[in-house]
């Protein structure tokens, strides 16, 4: 599994509150997704004239965000139903990290799990970052530019400008502190520890009767 230790990239500015997850991947481009990945149904809604005619008007159709790793967002990000292929559709089109105030609940936990990193920022530093951007817009002029840093266990986002460097604690569950730094996915996590689970599974049923009735179905 591919492990996040650090995002080097652009940061594309999408600063509207409560995003919800149709309006990131909506209904009609999720059966397309299946079949082709989600990446490209990303925001269809606006970023979409008619079927898949780029709408030169959306942030994402343009230069340099078209390539970026990095979103900012405003409040309530991914809230509504719990699809989840909202988070895979982002990480699908190549961004690594969404910043924002506030999270719905399970978009959340779900991105976790699909390689994608929630950042909590309060609004101001949010558009301290968006105002950077937009005023350089392509990072890779900027060797600096948005990383994210283990410091003390804790992940950091790290902003440097002219030779200054601006820290913006990020707050972390306990449990993922040591899952985002090195970036281990859950299906990572199930993987290496793979002989525990096969022994657990090989219990006869006297022992775990209820394994053996999930295992059956009945239960």
């Amino acid at each position: 599994m591919e492990q996040l230790t650090k995002v080097t990239g652009i940061a594309a500015p999408l600063l509207r509150i409560n995003i919800d997850t149709d309006q990131i991947i909506p209904g009609r481009e999720i059966m397309r997704g299946s079949r082709e990945g989600y990446g490209p149904g990303l925001f269809g809604y606006w970023r979409y004239i008619e079927d898949r005619t780029p709408n030169p008007d959306f942030i994402l159709n343009q230069e340099p965000w078209k390539h970026a790793t990095i979103l900012l967002a405003d409040r309530n990000f991914g809230c509504g139903s719990s699809r989840e292929p909202a988070p895979k559709s982002l990480r699908g089109f190549g961004f690594r990290a969404v910043i924002a105030p506030s999270f719905g609940g399970i978009f959340f936990n779900n991105s976790f799990r699909n390689g994608l990193l929630p950042v909590e920022l309060p609004i101001e530093q949010v558009r301290l970052i968006a105002e950077h951007f937009r005023q350089k817009k392509n990072i890779v002029e900027d060797p600096a530019g948005q990383t994210f840093l283990p410091r003390s266990g804790h992940p950091i986002l790290l902003r440097k400008i002219k030779r200054r460097s601006i820290g913006f604690p990020m707050s972390a569950f306990a449990q993922r502190k040591r899952r985002c730094p090195r970036w281990f996915y859950q299906q990572s996590l199930c993987h290496n520890r793979a002989s525990e689970i096969a022994a657990i599974s090989a219990l006869p049923i006297r022992v775990a009767p209820m394994l053996h009735m999930w295992k059956s179905g009945s239960a």
